[in-house]
């Protein structure tokens, strides 16, 4: 399912037009990610938690040439599914 798609499913499911759910669809985007950009843990029970985790700096290799490189360290966004979200799915 793609973005698209996504918000016609909210749309047909909200009894709203396609425009107010993709308004409402990047509100919500929106939100997240400036919560996540400050450090918060954004948890919808039932569905999971998104997060920012950190990965450490580290020494990598090029493919093509095989030499060395450094890997600067980075904060990489995560999600960690909730339990109705898990039993939904199996």
């Amino acid at each position: 399912m793609n973005k698209a798609e996504l918000i016609e499913s909210i749309a047909k499911a909200s009894d709203v037009s396609k425009a107010a759910a993709g308004r409402a669809l990047d509100s919500t985007l929106r939100a997240i990610t400036a919560a996540m950009k400050k450090g918060e843990i954004v948890t919808l029970v039932g569905f999971g938690s998104f997060y920012v985790g950190k990965r450490t700096a580290r020494t990598g290799r090029n493919p093509r040439t095989g030499q060395s490189i450094k890997i600067k360290a980075a904060k990489v966004p995560k999600f960690r599914s909730g339990k109705a979200l898990k039993d939904a799915i199996n």
